[in-house]
């Protein structure tokens, strides 16, 4: 590989981690994975079918999109399998940890990492003590405090919520909550891809058993992002007998959705009556009060002198989650050294302002719209009648599948819009769209056919330069 090339990979490399983060890109593009740019193709290396077949699924957008932004022209993205690579083991810093590291030698679930292990971590687990409380998350908080306290009498608690009003945080503190006051307990916090993954892993191995003690044996098993198991049948039934197993023994668990059990009903009604039984608890975007408080302590953490009325600006502009005012506050702190000015209130109004020009330009459902009826060439209102023939049909369930993936609209916000009546055929199209693509399939799209993959790509790379 040449010196440009490998200014490449690592200039792909780090857009991707910022597309889909530094937790999933370690656990699928680790070491176990090549990026090898090719004249006109980008060729993913993988170490077997099974993460072929994986990246291929999930991520092959993704890819393309990183592409698209650092390459002027066109990319197509091609799988390999490279049998001279090898899986890699969870990197400490970024696997699931536990407090005891009981496993049998050899077996996936014993690779992951304990409290205890003198590996270095990532950094501390997120505490109570650091959580703004407001009316937005007082119950959640509470529930997840009682849960520390009384192991076992509120389980399974399930929090819910959509991006950043701090359901991680909350897992995170339970975790690190119940370390300290129980310290011989056995406890794992992971995502529920990561379970997936070390799941199929043990599956087409001999490690089953051993990952079956490892999990079926937690007194705290902590999962997030449980809306990752829709429709993963063999996965599922492997979730609820854990579950189950829990519950039975007494044992606590905490999980987090994007949205409440009623809907979820892809998680299958097994698993949704489990987790209705237990707590639900819901977390809304915080209110004014709370956003303050979270400002002000950002600014305390970031050691920042921010004037009570910058505070009070960037609280009332910025109704939204934690995450975007800590963006705020490092936007605000970088254009103060940058240009030599002090952070005040006209500061503050410029970064403001740019930053709200910024996410105008984020994607919305009339752009999808747009995107699809160009592209495919059908009338929008064709797109949103009640019309069953393919040639309309099609174009409506990659529309809604691509609303989800690109908008933050919510289930029902989206079927709405395209003419649907209940949130379920948003749900229905995502699976249809999942389908299509692991076979993969040709589609009817207006007046001519084309495989589904290269159909997204096309509807993507319209709302890119749009």
């Amino acid at each position: 590989m040449t010196i440009d090339d490998k200014e490449i990979v690592s200039a792909l490399r780090a857009r991707l981690i910022e597309r889909i983060g530094d937790d999933r890109f370690d656990l699928w593009f680790g070491n176990g994975t090549q990026l090898v740019p090719r004249p006109g193709t980008l060729l993913v290396e993988v170490p077997n079918s099974f993460y072929r077949d994986w990246l291929r699924s999930h991520f092959r957008g993704d890819l393309e999109a990183v592409c698209a932004e650092i390459f002027s022209d066109t990319m197509a993205v091609e799988f390999q399998v490279n049998e001279h690579l090898t899986v890699p083991e969870p990197s400490a810093s970024k696997q699931p940890r536990t407090a005891q590291d009981d496993q049998p030698e050899g077996s996936v679930a014993g690779t992951i990492a304990t409290a205890q292990s003198s590996r270095p971590i990532r950094r501390a687990w997120a505490t109570f003590d650091e959580l703004m409380v407001g009316t937005s998350n007082k119950l959640a908080a509470t529930s997840a405090q009682l849960a520390v306290e009384r192991p076992g009498t509120i389980s399974p608690l399930l929090l819910h919520g959509p991006t950043g009003v701090g359901k991680s945080h909350l897992l995170e503190a339970t975790l690190a909550g119940m370390q300290a006051a129980h310290p011989h307990t056995r406890t794992v916090y992971l995502t529920a891809e990561q379970f997936t993954s070390h799941f199929l892993e043990a599956l087409s191995g001999r490690g089953l058993p051993s990952f079956r003690r490892k999990y079926r044996d937690m007194d705290l098993l902590v999962l997030d992002d449980i809306q990752f198991f829709a429709g993963k049948k063999a996965t599922l039934v492997e979730v609820l007998h854990t579950v189950d197993q829990l519950l039975r023994q007494g044992r606590q668990i905490v999980l987090a959705a994007d949205r409440p059990p009623a809907e979820l009903p892809e998680l299958g009604p097994e698993l949704v009556a489990r987790l209705s039984g237990g707590l639900v608890c819901g977390l809304e975007l915080p209110d004014y009060a709370t956003r303050l408080g979270i400002v002000a302590r950002l600014s305390r953490q970031l050691e920042v002198s921010v004037p009570e009325d910058v505070q009070s600006l960037v609280a009332s502009q910025v109704a939204s989650h934690a995450r975007e005012l800590s963006g705020v506050l490092n936007r605000l702190q970088a254009t103060s050294l940058a240009h030599g000015r002090p952070i005040n209130r006209t500061l503050a109004e410029e970064v403001l302002s740019d930053m709200t020009a910024q996410a105008s330009r984020f994607i919305r459902l009339p752009d999808i719209q747009k995107a699809v009826c160009d592209e495919f060439g059908i009338l929008p209102d064709s797109l949103r009648s009640t019309r069953t023939a393919r040639s309309v049909s099609n174009p409506r369930v990659l529309a809604m599948f691509l609303a989800r993936k690109h908008t933050r609209a919510a289930l029902s916000e989206i079927s709405h819009y395209f003419g649907r009546r209940s949130h379920s055929t948003v749900i229905s199209a995502n699976k249809k769209v999942e389908a299509w693509m692991s076979r993969p399939e040709t589609l009817l799209l207006g007046e001519k056919d084309c495989h589904v993959e290269e159909a997204l790509r096309r509807v993507e790379q319209r709302l890119k330069i749009g």
